[in-house]
């Protein structure tokens, strides 16, 4: 791993994202302390080596970084060792955490990106560092937003990639390049004459992000900044509609030991089934009711008739009613069939 090379850009010359203070500032509401730390998540990638050199530049004596491996590839671990060599180049802290125990083998992408968040979330919240950046950008919102179209989505999902959401209570993750394009940040890298690590599976055909990136790449008609954009007004949105939600619930829910009693009249269809899914949540903490089950749910209980959902049942009438449902008790016959061996 090269290190450093004499002629790296300083913070003015980086163009775009010259004032990464002011992006931080940006992003997460308010300028970095002077006594704050911040953690930069650093997987060896164009894009993370770019925010880290943003990051030690600008802040030189608060930044960390930080390396998942996540010990999916034979490559990962020398490539976390070489991020530590480099760190040691620029003076930089680093930590390596490991992701061990059995892997799963369905979504497997999924279970390593919340496995990667509670290892650096934990790391932050242990050792006092407010704020973890990672280094998402503009073509990564544009491709969030394809995906979640593709997936029928609604407001929350078209949202994208959030510029900031608490991680842990006093960690907040803070995404300050979101804008930037991905061509932007690589340039940086290799203005510095850092080697950046390349991850196969960014390429891997299996996952539908690469679909997505695909489809960007090929089709000049679509406009990275402005599909970014647009994911950006929606997520405006959603904080006004659940901004909007959190006041219809003061006004319309009843809350009574472990019953929700609901008062929609006069409130829009969406409110609605924000509520609905509050209530479910307010008596079943780990409920994740989806948007369909709940659609299905506000269908029936709009009738009058009683339905259940994520262990909650619902009355409808006039005022809605909602308490916990009573679990399903296991019947001689249920049992029976659960054992049998079906054949032929």
């Amino acid at each position: 791993m090269p290190q450093r090379s004499a002629n790296a850009p300083n913070a003015r010359r980086d163009g775009a994202v010259s004032d990464i203070a002011a992006l931080l500032a940006a992003a997460f509401g308010r300028p970095l302390g002077a006594g704050e730390r911040l953690a930069v998540a650093v997987s060896g990638g164009p894009d993370s080596l770019a925010l880290l050199h943003l990051a030690a530049t600008a802040f030189p004596t608060q930044t960390t970084a930080l390396t998942v491996d996540h010990h999916l590839r034979a490559a990962s671990s020398t490539e976390a060792a070489q991020v530590a060599d480099l760190c040691r180049t620029i003076d930089i802290p680093h930590f390596i955490l490991g992701w061990t125990g059995e892997k799963p083998r369905a979504n497997r992408q999924a279970a390593a990106r919340t496995a990667r968040y509670a290892l650096m979330g934990d790391w932050c919240a242990a050792y006092g560092v407010p704020l973890l950046l990672t280094a998402h950008h503009a073509d990564d919102q544009a491709e969030t937003l394809l995906m979640q179209l593709q997936r029928g989505s609604g407001t929350a999902g078209l949202a994208g990639i959030r510029v900031a959401r608490p991680l842990r209570p006093g960690v907040t993750l803070v995404r300050p390049v979101l804008a930037i394009r991905r061509e932007t940040l690589a340039a940086i890298v290799k203005s510095t004459g850092w080697i950046a690590a390349d991850d196969p599976s960014n390429a891997d055909p299996r996952y539908a992000r690469t679909a997505a990136r695909a489809l960007l790449a090929g089709d000049p008609a679509f406009d990275v900044p402005r599909i970014a954009a647009i994911a950006a007004h929606l997520a405006q949105a959603e904080t006004a509609l659940e901004w909007t939600a959190a006041r219809a619930w003061e006004g319309a829910a009843t809350v009574i030991h472990d019953t929700v009693q609901l008062d929609v009249a006069g409130l829009p269809a969406e409110i609605v089934r924000r509520l609905l899914v509050r209530a479910i949540v307010t008596l079943v903490p780990t409920a994740r009711p989806d948007g369909a089950a709940i659609t299905i749910f506000t269908a029936k209980i709009s009738t009058g008739t009683t339905a259940t959902l994520g262990g909650v049942r619902g009355k409808g009438g006039e005022i809605w009613h909602f308490s916990r449902a009573a679990p399903r008790r296991k019947t001689p016959y249920n049992t029976a069939r659960v054992g049998q061996n079906r054949t032929g």
